[in-house]
């Protein structure tokens, strides 16, 4: 397995922790049965074994199971894992002191007093993005994390977040937001130039394009969990040409999956992707994509092959 140490270090917004430019998500943490979760357990220690510490959860994943289950594997791990979960901001949960009361309840499920990162999961309700950021500065006076960010938030809302926490006296950390090879909004939209002007981590969830960026899939064995046009026999095809090459620049880099050169462009983008990891197999996977990079022209090859009508 790649030793991550061999590679840079990426620092968690303006004055957060430095760690490696990877992180686990465990948006899938929580369902299923007992070997299940002893797969994430596996995931978890393979991972923190390889110096990847960060971990992105939430209170809504699998209904609070997720921040449970993570926080047993750290109590039986006496690990210091790093942490971020997320608010929902559901329309009946009115007003700024919710999200402190919400943050306390993640705490006790994770088994903390205080979390690295917490985070607005959306900006769509009916409670404005300034009352909402006034939440998270008060769940940082309360000492209950130690920075905020948001996510899916496009550029302007980011903005004004980050202006009222300014005015707090609290910078933003993080947007957390859709970004892979297939997914490049945040490229086009100018989301991806602002975080680097606010000195803003974009934190990338779906690097790898629920699976169609790992090379497993083709025309003739498409993913049947996957919804979207893409999983059509027609959209397959035009993604083979992209899949070929990333296959070519794995091998030039010593036998790298596709999926690694996946993870390896977002990071090449200055984003922290954070893939899921089910069992041990898929987060040694994931950590296989640190500790080389990407030249500069086989991103640009990548970029012009990624261009998928």
């Amino acid at each position: 397995m790649t030793n991550p140490e061999e590679g840079p270090t990426l620092q968690l917004g303006p004055d957060g922790p430095q760690i490696w430019p990877m992180g686990i998500g465990t948006r899938f943490w929580g369902y299923g049965d007992e070997e299940a979760d002893l797969n994430r357990r596996a995931a978890f220690d393979v991972a923190l074994a390889a110096g990847v510490t960060l971990f992105d959860t939430a209170e809504i994943y699998a209904f609070g199971k997720s921040e449970r289950l993570l926080g047993s594997f750290m109590q039986d791990h006496g690990s210091s894992a790093v942490i971020m979960t997320k608010y929902a901001p559901f329309p009946w949960r009115f007003g700024r002191k919710g999200i402190v009361t919400a943050l306390r309840r993640s705490l006790e499920r994770l088994g903390l007093k205080q979390v690295h990162l917490y985070m607005i999961h959306w900006p769509y309700t009916l409670t404005s993005i300034e009352t909402l950021v006034e939440g998270l500065a008060d769940a940082v006076d309360a000492g209950l994390t130690k920075a905020v960010g948001v996510s899916n938030f496009n550029p302007s809302q980011m903005q004004r977040a980050h202006d009222f926490l300014a005015a707090r006296g609290i910078p933003l950390a993080t947007n957390q937001v859709a970004f892979s090879l297939l997914k490049r909004d945040p490229e086009t939209n100018g989301l991806l130039d602002l975080c680097r002007q606010l000195n803003v981590t974009l934190v990338a969830y779906g690097p790898l394009a629920t699976g169609l960026l790992t090379g497993k899939y083709t025309p003739e064995h498409p993913s049947s969990g996957f919804l979207g046009l893409r999983n059509r026999k027609s959209d397959m095809i035009r993604l083979q040409p992209l899949i070929r090459l990333m296959r070519e620049i794995g091998e030039g880099h010593g036998g790298k999956t596709v999926g690694q050169v996946a993870l390896n462009w977002t990071i090449a983008k200055g984003a922290l992707p954070i893939p899921g990891a089910k069992n041990a197999r898929q987060a040694e996977d994931n950590i296989g994509a640190l500790g080389w990079s990407l030249t500069d022209e086989e991103v640009a090859g990548l970029d012009a092959a990624a261009q998928i009508d």
